[in-house]
Order: structure tokens, then C-alpha cells, then sequence
């Protein structure tokens, strides 16, 4: 049951830090975080209301609440990009996610909105990615609450992983319901 309950919460494996990186994983990386407006189109193509309020696990967010979030973080995640590359390792403002998944606009705005959203925001910062300099991916800002610096392909390789990672809860649930 407990390795069960680990698969629903973490699909594709938890978080493993990279300890460095190759030009080819950037790009694997960059590709996933390209790749994840249209993995979303898919996952939540055809749901019904009550479809997207079934939690994606048992005591975990439903497929809206993941939706939005992925949203929220990923906004967040390309501000701290644009903050790194134009400040000197900026402190970063850390956020509590879980009561941002539980705020209004979460339940009231239709998921395609966010969806919209992470097309218009990817594109964006897909394009800072691919324009980047060697140097400037060792640019750093830092997480008070981890109480460290993050280098830029640090954040990206996390930020493939947890775009796959929530499509993959989405996608896992809509199987596991043949929906």
C-alpha cells in the first residue's frame, strides 16, 4: 500500500538534484518545459466538472487544483528567472502553495484559463531559455527557505521534472478511471 501510495504522489520518481549538467539534458529540460502546454491540452481534454474535482490520489488536490497550480508555480518560476538573469543573485519570495491551490480563483476559474496561461508563459520562457548564454545558466538566486543558492540549470532541470510530474498525476488518474 505505501509503494502504491508513493507511485500516485510521485509518477515519475521524486526530485533527484542533478550534481551537474550536460548541454544535451538542458535541452532535454528546456524540451519538457516547452512540451508541457500541450501535454496539459491533452490530459484535461474532455473532462466534465466532476472530472476535474476527482483528486488525483486520496488526500491529494483534484485535477483543478493541480491545473492551477502548475500555473502559479511555473509564473513564479519564470520571474525567478528574469530576476536572476538581471540581478545579482536576488533573494527570491517563497510562496505557500498549498493555500494558494485552496484560494477562489482556483474553484471559480475554468482550467482552460490557466492552460491558456502556461501557452502564453512557456512560449515566453522557452525563449529566455533558448537565448541564454553558457555563463549565464550559473547564475544564481536565492531560496530563503531551502537557505541557498539555486543556479538557473539547477531550476530548470526541477521545473522539467515537475512539469512532467503533475502531467503525469493527471494522465495516471485519467487511466487508472479509463476516462
Amino acid at each position: 500500500m505505501e509503494d502504491n501510495m508513493e507511485m500516485l504522489r510521485y509518477p515519475v520518481g521524486r526530485y533527484q538534484k542533478p550534481g551537474s549538467y550536460t548541454a544535451k539534458e538542458l535541452d532535454q529540460w528546456i524540451a519538457a518545459i516547452e512540451s508541457l502546454p500541450a501535454w496539459m491540452d491533452a490530459c484535461i481534454e474532455n473532462l466534465d466538472a466532476a472530472q476535474l474535482h476527482t483528486p488525483y490520489r486520496p488526500e491529494g488536490w483534484t485535477v483543478n487544483q493541480v491545473v492551477h497550480h502548475v500555473a502559479d508555480s511555473h509564473m513564479n518560476a519564470y520571474i525567478r528567472l528574469k530576476l536572476a538573469l538581471t540581478e545579482d543573485n536576488p533573494t527570491i519570495k517563497p510562496y505557500k502553495e498549498a493555500a494558494w491551490a485552496k484560494l477562489p480563483d482556483t474553484e471559480l476559474t475554468p482550467v482552460n484559463v490557466s492552460v491558456t496561461l502556461l501557452h502564453a508563459l512557456h512560449r515566453r520562457w522557452v525563449a529566455v531559455m533558448k537565448n541564454m548564454k553558457p555563463e549565464d545558466w550559473e547564475r544564481t538566486y536565492f531560496h530563503p527557505e531551502h537557505e541557498r543558492n539555486f543556479p538557473l540549470w539547477e531550476m530548470t532541470a526541477m521545473y522539467a521534472w515537475h512539469s512532467r510530474h503533475h502531467m503525469e498525476h493527471i494522465r495516471q488518474l485519467r487511466q487508472r478511471m479509463n476516462w
